[in-house]
């Protein structure tokens, strides 16, 4: 395989990025001065070498522990349960949300053979019996996968001195009935609320 079959093949394996994109890519690169290029690869190989999950959370960080959780204005009683480190990002960037997060590292798919042992589930039950979280806020995705793991979790904590509670779901401002898939429409059924 030549040099630029391997480099298209490994973009491709991307997520979002099919072969066709991993060419553009590929050829964009290509075209770059090498020093640019070179820059690129070095900050693949410094992520590679320094960026691991936080002990305590699991989000991906440089210091241990992460910013997250050195960060003492955060609300350490409020634990926002995520899927993957991305959603860390994306929650904080869009909300006001000041409590600490925790990172499952997946989420629960039997057809894709990801199970309970998979993901960081044990240490999500350790820092509640440790004792100071009041609340865990379920903020898996809402799809099959997001919801079957949301509702293991919940079930992981029931009987413990902790308030579980999940996203709320529903239809998308802007959106038109038409296109929301069934499972969304049906929560947002339930979820109704009295107009007044």
């Amino acid at each position: 395989m030549s040099a630029v079959d391997a480099l298209i093949t490994e973009l491709a394996r991307l997520p979002g990025i099919g072969r066709k994109t991993a060419q553009r890519l590929t050829f964009h690169l290509l075209q770059q001065p090498p020093e640019q290029v070179e820059a690129l690869a070095a900050a693949l190989r410094t992520v590679a070498e320094k960026v691991r999950p936080c002990a305590e959370c699991g989000y991906l960080t440089e210091e241990q522990p992460c910013a997250f959780c050195r960060d003492v204005r955060r609300d350490a009683g409020l634990l926002c349960v995520v899927e993957d480190p991305a959603a860390v990002a994306v929650v904080d960037r869009a909300t006001d949300f000041r409590g600490r997060y925790h990172v499952l590292g997946g989420r629960l798919s039997p057809l894709e053979g990801v199970g309970p042992e998979h993901l960081r589930l044990d240490e999500l039950v350790r820092r509640v019996d440790d004792g100071g979280v009041r609340e865990v806020i379920l903020a898996t995705n809402p799809s099959m996968e997001g919801e079957v793991t949301a509702t293991y979790v919940q079930q992981l904590l029931a009987g413990r001195p902790v308030k579980v509670t999940r996203l709320a779901r529903g239809l998308p401002m802007g959106g038109d009935l038409e296109y929301v898939d069934g499972v969304t429409l049906a929560h947002a059924l339930v979820a109704r609320q009295e107009v007044r």
